[in-house]
Protein backbone atom coordinates (compact mmCIF):
# COMPACT_ATOMS: atom_id res chain seq x y z
CA UNK A 1 0.00 0.00 0.00
CA UNK A 2 1.72 3.24 -1.10
CA UNK A 3 1.52 5.70 1.80
CA UNK A 4 0.83 8.61 -0.55
CA UNK A 5 -2.16 6.89 -2.17
CA UNK A 6 -5.77 7.30 -1.15
CA UNK A 7 -7.93 4.18 -1.03
CA UNK A 8 -10.79 3.65 -3.46
CA UNK A 9 -13.04 0.92 -2.08
CA UNK A 10 -15.85 -0.41 -4.26
CA UNK A 11 -18.74 -2.62 -3.18
CA UNK A 12 -19.49 -4.41 -6.45
CA UNK A 13 -22.94 -5.46 -7.62
CA UNK A 14 -24.75 -6.02 -10.91
CA UNK A 15 -26.03 -2.56 -11.80
CA UNK A 16 -25.24 -0.55 -8.64
CA UNK A 17 -21.67 0.16 -7.54
CA UNK A 18 -20.87 1.96 -4.28
CA UNK A 19 -17.56 3.85 -4.51
CA UNK A 20 -15.84 5.38 -1.46
CA UNK A 21 -12.58 7.33 -1.36
CA UNK A 22 -10.86 7.33 2.06
CA UNK A 23 -7.52 8.14 3.65
CA UNK A 24 -5.51 5.61 5.68
CA UNK A 25 -7.51 6.44 8.83
CA UNK A 26 -10.77 5.47 7.10
CA UNK A 27 -11.88 9.10 6.88
CA UNK A 28 -14.25 9.38 3.93
CA UNK A 29 -13.02 11.91 1.39
CA UNK A 30 -15.78 11.29 -1.17
CA UNK A 31 -18.47 8.78 -1.91
CA UNK A 32 -20.83 8.18 -4.79
CA UNK A 33 -23.18 5.52 -6.11
CA UNK A 34 -22.71 4.63 -9.77
CA UNK A 35 -25.61 2.86 -11.47
CA UNK A 36 -23.72 1.03 -14.17
CA UNK A 37 -22.27 -2.33 -15.09
CA UNK A 38 -18.78 -3.42 -14.06
CA UNK A 39 -17.34 -2.62 -17.50
CA UNK A 40 -18.46 1.01 -17.10
CA UNK A 41 -16.58 1.52 -13.83
CA UNK A 42 -13.78 3.36 -15.61
CA UNK A 43 -15.68 6.60 -15.08
CA UNK A 44 -15.87 5.77 -11.37
CA UNK A 45 -12.12 5.26 -11.15
CA UNK A 46 -11.48 8.52 -12.99
CA UNK A 47 -13.87 10.32 -10.65
CA UNK A 48 -12.14 8.80 -7.58
CA UNK A 49 -8.69 9.79 -8.87
CA UNK A 50 -9.83 13.39 -9.37
CA UNK A 51 -11.29 13.57 -5.85
CA UNK A 52 -8.12 12.11 -4.32
CA UNK A 53 -5.91 14.53 -6.27
CA UNK A 54 -8.06 17.41 -5.08
CA UNK A 55 -7.27 16.39 -1.50
CA UNK A 56 -3.52 16.28 -2.14
CA UNK A 57 -3.01 12.55 -2.71
CA UNK A 58 -0.49 11.41 -5.32
CA UNK A 59 -2.68 8.53 -6.54
CA UNK A 60 -5.21 5.90 -5.53
CA UNK A 61 -5.18 2.20 -4.69
CA UNK A 62 -8.30 0.31 -5.77
CA UNK A 63 -9.77 -2.34 -3.48
CA UNK A 64 -12.79 -4.66 -3.61
CA UNK A 65 -14.01 -8.12 -2.65
CA UNK A 66 -13.17 -10.92 -5.17
CA UNK A 67 -16.74 -12.11 -5.66
CA UNK A 68 -18.15 -13.29 -8.96
CA UNK A 69 -16.39 -12.08 -12.12
CA UNK A 70 -16.71 -8.32 -11.68
CA UNK A 71 -13.54 -7.96 -9.65
CA UNK A 72 -11.54 -9.20 -12.65
CA UNK A 73 -13.14 -6.51 -14.79
CA UNK A 74 -12.29 -3.91 -12.16
CA UNK A 75 -8.72 -5.20 -11.97
CA UNK A 76 -8.26 -4.73 -15.71
CA UNK A 77 -9.75 -1.23 -15.60
CA UNK A 78 -7.38 -0.32 -12.76
CA UNK A 79 -4.39 -1.78 -14.62
CA UNK A 80 -5.28 0.27 -17.70
CA UNK A 81 -4.97 3.38 -15.49
CA UNK A 82 -1.80 2.19 -13.70
CA UNK A 83 -3.67 2.05 -10.40
CA UNK A 84 -2.56 -0.54 -7.80
CA UNK A 85 -5.27 -3.13 -7.24
CA UNK A 86 -5.84 -5.33 -4.16
CA UNK A 87 -8.59 -7.60 -2.87
CA UNK A 88 -10.10 -8.20 0.56
CA UNK A 89 -11.42 -11.65 1.36
CA UNK A 90 -15.22 -11.69 1.85
CA UNK A 91 -14.78 -13.84 4.96
CA UNK A 92 -12.52 -11.18 6.50
CA UNK A 93 -15.11 -8.55 5.63
CA UNK A 94 -17.86 -10.61 7.24
CA UNK A 95 -15.93 -11.03 10.49
CA UNK A 96 -14.97 -7.36 10.55
CA UNK A 97 -18.60 -6.35 9.96
CA UNK A 98 -19.68 -8.21 13.07
CA UNK A 99 -16.78 -6.85 15.11
CA UNK A 100 -17.58 -3.30 14.00
CA UNK A 101 -20.64 -2.82 16.24
CA UNK A 102 -21.52 -6.39 17.31
CA UNK A 103 -24.47 -6.52 14.90
CA UNK A 104 -25.25 -8.09 11.56
CA UNK A 105 -26.12 -4.73 9.96
CA UNK A 106 -25.14 -4.54 6.30
CA UNK A 107 -25.40 -1.77 3.71
CA UNK A 108 -23.44 -1.08 0.54
CA UNK A 109 -22.12 2.17 2.02
CA UNK A 110 -20.88 0.52 5.22
CA UNK A 111 -19.34 -2.38 3.31
CA UNK A 112 -17.38 -0.05 1.04
CA UNK A 113 -15.98 1.85 4.03
CA UNK A 114 -15.18 -1.46 5.74
CA UNK A 115 -13.28 -2.68 2.67
CA UNK A 116 -11.27 0.56 2.70
CA UNK A 117 -10.48 0.16 6.42
CA UNK A 118 -9.30 -3.42 5.99
CA UNK A 119 -7.15 -2.34 3.05
CA UNK A 120 -5.53 0.38 5.16
CA UNK A 121 -4.82 -2.25 7.83
CA UNK A 122 -3.10 -4.35 5.13
CA UNK A 123 -5.63 -7.13 5.59
CA UNK A 124 -5.72 -7.51 1.82
CA UNK A 125 -3.73 -9.27 -0.87
CA UNK A 126 -2.54 -8.73 -4.43
CA UNK A 127 -4.55 -11.03 -6.72
CA UNK A 128 -2.94 -13.45 -9.14
CA UNK A 129 -1.42 -11.65 -12.12
CA UNK A 130 -3.34 -11.99 -15.36
CA UNK A 131 -1.61 -14.31 -17.83
CA UNK A 132 -3.22 -15.69 -20.96
CA UNK A 133 -1.66 -19.18 -20.82
CA UNK A 134 -2.06 -19.71 -17.08
CA UNK A 135 -5.59 -18.32 -17.32
CA UNK A 136 -6.44 -20.87 -20.00
CA UNK A 137 -5.10 -23.67 -17.82
CA UNK A 138 -7.25 -22.50 -14.92
CA UNK A 139 -10.41 -22.50 -17.05
CA UNK A 140 -9.62 -25.96 -18.43
CA UNK A 141 -9.05 -27.20 -14.89
CA UNK A 142 -12.45 -25.87 -13.84
CA UNK A 143 -14.08 -27.62 -16.80
CA UNK A 144 -12.30 -30.89 -16.00
CA UNK A 145 -13.51 -30.77 -12.40
CA UNK A 146 -17.09 -30.18 -13.54
CA UNK A 147 -16.90 -33.11 -15.98
CA UNK A 148 -15.54 -35.40 -13.25
CA UNK A 149 -18.47 -34.48 -11.02
CA UNK A 150 -20.93 -35.07 -13.87
CA UNK A 151 -19.41 -38.47 -14.68
CA UNK A 152 -19.59 -39.49 -11.03
CA UNK A 153 -23.24 -38.44 -10.81
CA UNK A 154 -24.11 -40.38 -13.96
CA UNK A 155 -22.39 -43.52 -12.66
CA UNK A 156 -24.25 -43.26 -9.36
CA UNK A 157 -27.59 -42.87 -11.14
CA UNK A 158 -26.92 -45.95 -13.29
CA UNK A 159 -25.94 -47.94 -10.21
CA UNK A 160 -29.07 -46.90 -8.29
CA UNK A 161 -31.38 -47.75 -11.19
CA UNK A 162 -29.81 -51.17 -11.78
CA UNK A 163 -29.88 -51.99 -8.07
CA UNK A 164 -33.62 -51.33 -8.17
CA UNK A 165 -34.71 -53.16 -11.32
CA UNK A 166 -31.84 -55.50 -12.35
CA UNK A 167 -29.28 -55.97 -9.53
CA UNK A 168 -27.83 -59.10 -11.14
CA UNK A 169 -26.18 -56.92 -13.81
CA UNK A 170 -23.97 -55.25 -11.20
CA UNK A 171 -22.70 -58.61 -9.94
CA UNK A 172 -21.28 -59.71 -13.28
CA UNK A 173 -18.03 -57.76 -12.82
CA UNK A 174 -15.95 -56.84 -9.79
CA UNK A 175 -15.69 -53.21 -10.94
CA UNK A 176 -18.43 -52.85 -13.56
CA UNK A 177 -17.99 -49.12 -14.19
CA UNK A 178 -14.27 -49.60 -14.81
CA UNK A 179 -14.89 -52.37 -17.35
CA UNK A 180 -15.23 -51.44 -21.02
CA UNK A 181 -16.60 -54.91 -21.68
CA UNK A 182 -19.40 -54.49 -19.13
CA UNK A 183 -20.42 -51.09 -20.47
CA UNK A 184 -20.36 -52.31 -24.09
CA UNK A 185 -22.35 -55.47 -23.30
CA UNK A 186 -24.93 -53.51 -21.30
CA UNK A 187 -25.27 -51.08 -24.19
CA UNK A 188 -25.83 -53.95 -26.67
CA UNK A 189 -28.58 -55.39 -24.46
CA UNK A 190 -30.39 -52.09 -23.91
CA UNK A 191 -30.02 -50.96 -27.51
CA UNK A 192 -31.54 -54.22 -28.72
CA UNK A 193 -34.23 -54.88 -26.10
CA UNK A 194 -34.76 -51.89 -23.86
CA UNK A 195 -36.43 -53.34 -20.78
CA UNK A 196 -37.39 -56.68 -22.35
CA UNK A 197 -34.55 -59.22 -22.66
CA UNK A 198 -36.42 -61.60 -24.98
CA UNK A 199 -34.60 -60.61 -28.20
CA UNK A 200 -31.15 -60.82 -26.62
CA UNK A 201 -31.84 -64.25 -25.12
CA UNK A 202 -33.18 -65.42 -28.48
CA UNK A 203 -29.97 -64.11 -30.09
CA UNK A 204 -27.95 -66.74 -28.25
CA UNK A 205 -24.63 -66.51 -26.46
CA UNK A 206 -22.36 -66.83 -29.52
CA UNK A 207 -24.06 -64.09 -31.51
CA UNK A 208 -24.26 -61.96 -28.37
CA UNK A 209 -20.50 -62.27 -27.92
CA UNK A 210 -20.03 -61.24 -31.54
CA UNK A 211 -22.21 -58.15 -31.05
CA UNK A 212 -20.29 -57.17 -27.93
CA UNK A 213 -16.96 -57.69 -29.71
CA UNK A 214 -18.18 -55.40 -32.50
CA UNK A 215 -19.24 -52.75 -29.98
CA UNK A 216 -15.86 -52.98 -28.20
CA UNK A 217 -14.11 -52.38 -31.54
CA UNK A 218 -16.31 -49.35 -32.24
CA UNK A 219 -15.30 -47.95 -28.85
CA UNK A 220 -11.61 -48.27 -29.64
CA UNK A 221 -11.02 -51.48 -27.69
CA UNK A 222 -9.44 -54.72 -28.87
CA UNK A 223 -11.28 -57.67 -27.39
CA UNK A 224 -13.89 -58.20 -24.68
CA UNK A 225 -13.60 -60.14 -21.44
CA UNK A 226 -15.73 -63.15 -22.29
CA UNK A 227 -16.20 -64.05 -18.63
CA UNK A 228 -18.10 -60.79 -18.05
CA UNK A 229 -20.04 -61.18 -21.31
CA UNK A 230 -21.21 -64.68 -20.36
CA UNK A 231 -22.17 -63.66 -16.83
CA UNK A 232 -24.19 -60.73 -18.16
CA UNK A 233 -25.95 -63.01 -20.65
CA UNK A 234 -26.81 -65.42 -17.83
CA UNK A 235 -28.12 -62.52 -15.73
CA UNK A 236 -30.77 -61.87 -18.40
CA UNK A 237 -32.79 -64.70 -16.88
CA UNK A 238 -32.56 -63.34 -13.32
CA UNK A 239 -36.03 -62.15 -12.20
CA UNK A 240 -34.75 -60.16 -9.20
CA UNK A 241 -35.78 -56.51 -9.16
CA UNK A 242 -38.86 -54.35 -9.42
CA UNK A 243 -40.13 -55.72 -12.72
CA UNK A 244 -42.87 -53.12 -13.13
CA UNK A 245 -40.26 -50.36 -13.28
CA UNK A 246 -37.72 -52.32 -15.30
CA UNK A 247 -38.65 -51.01 -18.74
CA UNK A 248 -38.68 -47.33 -17.78
CA UNK A 249 -35.62 -47.57 -15.53
CA UNK A 250 -33.53 -49.37 -18.16
CA UNK A 251 -34.53 -46.77 -20.71
CA UNK A 252 -33.08 -44.16 -18.35
CA UNK A 253 -29.98 -46.31 -17.96
CA UNK A 254 -29.54 -46.39 -21.75
CA UNK A 255 -29.80 -42.59 -21.93
CA UNK A 256 -27.39 -42.25 -19.01
CA UNK A 257 -24.91 -44.55 -20.75
CA UNK A 258 -24.98 -42.20 -23.73
CA UNK A 259 -24.45 -39.19 -21.45
CA UNK A 260 -21.66 -40.98 -19.58
CA UNK A 261 -19.84 -41.88 -22.81
CA UNK A 262 -20.18 -38.29 -24.02
CA UNK A 263 -18.85 -36.96 -20.71
CA UNK A 264 -15.89 -39.33 -20.90
CA UNK A 265 -15.07 -38.10 -24.41
CA UNK A 266 -15.24 -34.49 -23.24
CA UNK A 267 -13.05 -35.33 -20.26
CA UNK A 268 -10.39 -36.94 -22.45
CA UNK A 269 -10.42 -33.92 -24.76
CA UNK A 270 -10.14 -31.48 -21.84
CA UNK A 271 -7.22 -33.38 -20.30
CA UNK A 272 -5.46 -33.42 -23.67
CA UNK A 273 -5.86 -29.64 -23.87
CA UNK A 274 -4.48 -29.26 -20.33
CA UNK A 275 -1.38 -31.29 -21.12
CA UNK A 276 -0.93 -29.23 -24.30
CA UNK A 277 -0.95 -26.06 -22.18
CA UNK A 278 1.62 -27.69 -19.88
CA UNK A 279 3.80 -28.34 -22.94
CA UNK A 280 3.32 -24.73 -24.01
CA UNK A 281 4.58 -23.60 -20.60
CA UNK A 282 7.55 -25.99 -21.04
CA UNK A 283 6.84 -27.58 -17.65
CA UNK A 284 5.85 -31.13 -18.61
CA UNK A 285 9.33 -32.61 -18.29
CA UNK A 286 9.97 -30.84 -14.98
CA UNK A 287 6.73 -31.77 -13.23
CA UNK A 288 6.71 -35.37 -14.45
CA UNK A 289 10.24 -35.83 -13.12
CA UNK A 290 8.42 -36.34 -9.81
CA UNK A 291 7.90 -40.10 -9.97
CA UNK A 292 4.25 -41.08 -10.01
CA UNK A 293 2.93 -37.63 -10.96
CA UNK A 294 1.21 -37.71 -14.35
CA UNK A 295 0.98 -34.71 -16.69
CA UNK A 296 -2.77 -34.54 -16.11
CA UNK A 297 -2.34 -34.67 -12.33
CA UNK A 298 0.29 -31.94 -12.41
CA UNK A 299 -1.82 -29.81 -14.76
CA UNK A 300 -4.82 -30.16 -12.43
CA UNK A 301 -2.72 -28.90 -9.51
CA UNK A 302 -1.21 -26.02 -11.49
CA UNK A 303 -4.65 -25.04 -12.76
CA UNK A 304 -5.52 -24.27 -9.13
CA UNK A 305 -2.24 -22.70 -8.05
CA UNK A 306 -1.48 -20.59 -11.09
CA UNK A 307 2.19 -19.80 -11.65
CA UNK A 308 4.00 -21.22 -8.56
CA UNK A 309 6.72 -18.59 -8.89
CA UNK A 310 4.30 -16.02 -7.45
CA UNK A 311 4.62 -17.79 -4.07
CA UNK A 312 7.69 -16.68 -2.15
CA UNK A 313 8.14 -20.09 -0.51
CA UNK A 314 6.87 -23.62 -0.92
CA UNK A 315 5.25 -23.29 2.51
CA UNK A 316 3.15 -20.41 1.20
CA UNK A 317 1.82 -22.71 -1.53
CA UNK A 318 0.93 -25.36 1.05
CA UNK A 319 -0.87 -22.72 3.13
CA UNK A 320 -2.71 -21.61 -0.01
CA UNK A 321 -4.06 -25.16 -0.26
CA UNK A 322 -5.09 -25.21 3.41
CA UNK A 323 -2.76 -28.15 4.14
CA UNK A 324 -0.60 -26.36 6.73
CA UNK A 325 -1.09 -27.69 10.30
CA UNK A 326 -1.93 -25.29 13.11
CA UNK A 327 -1.38 -25.82 16.82
CA UNK A 328 -3.89 -25.08 19.57
CA UNK A 329 -2.15 -24.14 22.83
CA UNK A 330 -3.36 -22.14 25.82
CA UNK A 331 -1.59 -22.21 29.18
CA UNK A 332 -1.23 -25.82 30.22
CA UNK A 333 -3.78 -26.95 27.65
CA UNK A 334 -2.54 -28.58 24.46
CA UNK A 335 -5.21 -29.13 21.85
CA UNK A 336 -5.20 -31.23 18.74
CA UNK A 337 -3.12 -29.98 15.84
CA UNK A 338 -5.28 -29.82 12.72
CA UNK A 339 -5.10 -28.45 9.20
CA UNK A 340 -6.33 -24.94 8.60
CA UNK A 341 -8.65 -25.99 5.78
CA UNK A 342 -8.94 -22.32 4.79
CA UNK A 343 -7.25 -22.47 1.39
CA UNK A 344 -8.48 -23.52 -2.03
CA UNK A 345 -10.59 -26.71 -1.78
CA UNK A 346 -9.95 -27.49 -5.45
CA UNK A 347 -6.19 -27.40 -4.86
CA UNK A 348 -6.47 -29.74 -1.88
CA UNK A 349 -8.54 -32.15 -3.96
CA UNK A 350 -6.10 -32.08 -6.89
CA UNK A 351 -3.14 -32.73 -4.57
CA UNK A 352 -5.08 -35.48 -2.80
CA UNK A 353 -5.80 -37.24 -6.10
CA UNK A 354 -2.13 -37.05 -7.03
CA UNK A 355 -1.23 -38.93 -3.85
CA UNK A 356 -2.83 -42.20 -4.93
CA UNK A 357 -0.75 -42.65 -8.07
CA UNK A 358 2.42 -41.37 -6.42
CA UNK A 359 2.26 -43.86 -3.56
CA UNK A 360 2.21 -46.72 -6.06
CA UNK A 361 5.37 -45.79 -8.00
CA UNK A 362 7.30 -43.20 -5.97
CA UNK A 363 9.62 -44.98 -3.56
CA UNK A 364 10.35 -41.80 -1.60
CA UNK A 365 6.68 -41.08 -0.91
CA UNK A 366 5.93 -44.75 -0.22
CA UNK A 367 8.75 -44.97 2.34
CA UNK A 368 7.61 -41.73 3.95
CA UNK A 369 4.06 -43.03 4.14
CA UNK A 370 5.16 -46.32 5.75
CA UNK A 371 7.27 -44.45 8.28
CA UNK A 372 4.45 -42.10 9.28
CA UNK A 373 1.93 -44.91 9.69
CA UNK A 374 4.20 -47.39 11.52
CA UNK A 375 6.45 -45.30 13.77
CA UNK A 376 6.03 -45.77 17.51
CA UNK A 377 5.93 -42.08 18.46
CA UNK A 378 3.08 -39.93 17.09
CA UNK A 379 1.87 -42.53 14.62
CA UNK A 380 -0.41 -41.07 11.96
CA UNK A 381 -3.55 -42.58 10.49
CA UNK A 382 -3.48 -43.45 6.76
CA UNK A 383 -5.53 -40.34 5.95
CA UNK A 384 -3.20 -38.08 7.93
CA UNK A 385 -0.15 -39.62 6.24
CA UNK A 386 -1.71 -39.13 2.80
CA UNK A 387 -2.27 -35.48 3.68
CA UNK A 388 1.43 -35.15 4.51
CA UNK A 389 2.32 -36.63 1.13
CA UNK A 390 -0.10 -34.24 -0.61
CA UNK A 391 1.65 -31.28 1.02
CA UNK A 392 5.03 -32.74 0.01
CA UNK A 393 3.91 -32.98 -3.62
CA UNK A 394 2.99 -29.27 -3.57
CA UNK A 395 6.34 -28.32 -2.04
CA UNK A 396 8.24 -30.40 -4.57
CA UNK A 397 6.28 -28.95 -7.47
CA UNK A 398 7.12 -25.45 -6.25
CA UNK A 399 10.77 -26.43 -5.94
CA UNK A 400 11.26 -27.98 -9.37
CA UNK A 401 9.40 -25.17 -11.17
CA UNK A 402 11.00 -22.22 -9.38
CA UNK A 403 14.47 -23.76 -9.46
CA UNK A 404 14.09 -25.11 -13.00
CA UNK A 405 15.65 -28.42 -11.97
CA UNK A 406 14.29 -31.95 -12.17
CA UNK A 407 13.11 -33.71 -9.04
CA UNK A 408 15.93 -35.50 -7.22
CA UNK A 409 14.91 -38.48 -5.03
CA UNK A 410 18.14 -38.18 -3.03
CA UNK A 411 17.38 -34.58 -2.05
CA UNK A 412 13.74 -35.47 -1.46
CA UNK A 413 14.79 -38.30 0.87
CA UNK A 414 17.49 -36.54 2.84
CA UNK A 415 15.98 -33.05 2.82
CA UNK A 416 19.32 -31.40 2.10
CA UNK A 417 19.51 -27.77 1.06
CA UNK A 418 21.37 -26.78 -2.04
CA UNK A 419 22.80 -23.46 -3.05
CA UNK A 420 20.83 -20.22 -3.28
CA UNK A 421 19.26 -21.21 -6.57
CA UNK A 422 17.98 -24.53 -5.22
CA UNK A 423 14.91 -24.85 -3.06
CA UNK A 424 14.69 -27.63 -0.50
CA UNK A 425 12.80 -30.73 -1.56
CA UNK A 426 12.39 -32.13 1.92
CA UNK A 427 9.23 -34.11 2.37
Amino acid sequence: MPVDHAIVAIDLADKKQMVVVTDHDSKVLARKTFRCRAWDLGIALDWAAQRAAGKGWAGVTVSCEPTGHRWRVLGQLAADRSMPFVCVQPMVTSWARRAEDLTFDKTDDKDAVLIARLTAQLRCYIPEPVDETWGRLRHLGARRERLIVEAGAQVQQIRDLLECVWPAALETANWPFRSKTWAAALWVILDRDGGDFTRTRRLGLIRFETAVRREITNRGGQRPCLRIVRKLFTALADPTGVVAHRRGALERVQLLLEDWADTQRKLVDTEARMTAVLDELELTELVTSIHGLSPVGAAAILAETGDPTRFATARALVKHAGLAPREKLSGTFTGRTKLTGQGRPGLRLAAWRAVWGSLQTNTVYAARYRHLTTREDNRLTPTQAQTVIAAAILRHLHAVITAGRAWDPVIATNGTRGTNETTTLAA
